[in-house]
């Protein structure tokens, strides 16, 4: 393991250890340091995605400050996150939003890991009017409010498994088959993320004239999907579609496997960051997995260069990331090359002048293009669906981003 990796993680438990019992005297600038805050869940359902954010973050600060840091009215200045665990519980998250702001005198944030946490987390910074920059709150109804301090550099949670049901829709056609002859099953964790990508995924069946045939919301802490799946076995759909974060991933991975079910395309969020492929080998392959990131994409910035330059680097800082980068790390790093931006752009550290400078971004990166809507948004960069080939993932939708064809129906090992 890499003393930075140690140096990050062990930082973060204490600080979140020591929530409550210590009152830092943080403010928007210390010296030359500008202070960013983030309330992340190291522990909970959420901690294996936090975790990965929370690297994505660390080493977008690193290589900042490694390359002379932010510039601003003539004077150099490093950045800094200071880190609470917000144990993967809405409320907690914005208690220490209010901790950092209120008390540690925070002025500029990075999101918590999830949409139930963000969207606890936006109505606090709105209200004092403190800039976020999200990178893992991808529910679409965080953009109907009318937060003018929330931006997000992620696509929306409707766009995840879009792509599935088009892609599903040409295969039928390519054989022959009539659209309303592609069956559909749909498993949904009940939870603010999981219910937008299923009204994206309904919107898609609808334009596309495929057929529901089963679709079930699961309890939120998603461990069991039996009852489902025995329905699929049953029902035999053409395309299977699960989202329920990476605990959801990995239930949905194991009892496909345990219970051989062999629907010839299965799609499902969350699987690199649940670690399928290491965790249950042959038995995902075929799997298809939406992404917001792909090391083959051609994205790249002066920051870290290339998308596969930063897989490379990311892999080189932190272990157990050898069958690849997550995409929440990639969006994480993102949102602090954001930050950079903006208050480059802003030439202060105002927070009403870098709201501005943020809302009028418009960037490339190693992530993909980021500009925000009105909403807050990012409207500049599409989702891709990757599929698990022989232990890797290749991107195969939309054809304008594919490195490889796909292999239907899916051929488990």
């Amino acid at each position: 393991m890499s003393s930075f990796k140690v140096k990050c993680l062990v930082g973060a438990v204490a600080i979140g250890s020591l929530a409550l019992a210590v009152t830092p005297a943080m403010a928007k600038v210390e010296g030359d340091t500008i202070i960013l805050g983030s309330a992340i869940s190291f522990t909970g359902k959420y901690s294996t995605n936090g975790i990965h954010a929370q690297n994505g973050y660390d080493i977008a600060v690193k290589r900042i400050n490694e390359m002379g840091g932010v510039k601003v009215d003539g004077k150099a200045y490093k950045l800094k996150v200071v880190y609470y665990d917000d144990e993967s519980t809405p409320a907690r998250t914005a208690q220490l939003l209010e901790r950092l702001i209120k008390q540690d005198g925070v002025k500029y944030m990075l999101g918590p890991y999830s949409s139930a946490t963000t969207k606890a987390a936006a109505p606090i910074t709105e209200k004092y009017k403190i800039p976020m920059v999200e990178a893992e709150g991808a529910s679409r109804s965080l953009f109907s409010q009318g937060y003018k301090y929330l931006f997000a550099v992620l696509s929306t949670s409707e766009q995840y498994l879009a792509s599935s049901i088009a892609l599903a829709a040409e295969l039928a056609k390519q054989q022959g088959k009539a659209p309303g002859d592609v069956k559909v099953a749909m498993a949904f964790e009940n939870d603010p993320f999981s219910l937008d990508v299923r009204a994206g995924v309904v919107d898609d069946i609808e334009k596309h004239g495929l057929k529901i045939v089963i679709d079930d919301k699961l309890p939120r802490d998603l461990s069991d999907m039996s009852a489902t799946l025995t329905k699929v076995k049953a029902l035999k759909p053409d395309l299977l579609l699960v989202s329920g974060h990476s605990k959801g991933a990995v239930t949905a991975a194991r009892q496909i496997g345990e219970m051989q079910i062999d629907t010839p395309m299965v799609a499902m969020t969350h699987c690199e960051a649940a670690k399928v492929t290491e965790n249950f080998g042959g038995a995902v392959n075929g799997f298809l997995c939406p992404t917001q990131w792909a090391e083959t994409l051609s994205y790249s910035d002066g920051y870290f260069g290339s998308a596969a330059d930063y897989d490379k680097a990311f892999k080189e800082t932190f272990e157990g990331y050898e069958a690849g980068v997550p995409y929440q790390s990639a969006q994480a790093s993102a949102a602090v090359l954001v930050w950079k931006e903006a208050f480059e752009a802003a030439q202060s550290f105002d927070t009403e002048k870098v709201r501005d400078a943020l809302a009028a971004i418009d960037m490339k990166t190693f992530y993909g293009n980021i500009k925000f809507s009105e909403a807050g948004n990012n409207i500049a960069k599409p989702m891709v669906l990757r599929q698990i080939q022989d232990g890797a993932y290749n991107v195969v939708a939309p054809l304008e981003w594919a490195s490889h064809k796909v292999v239907h129906p899916r051929q488990p090992k």
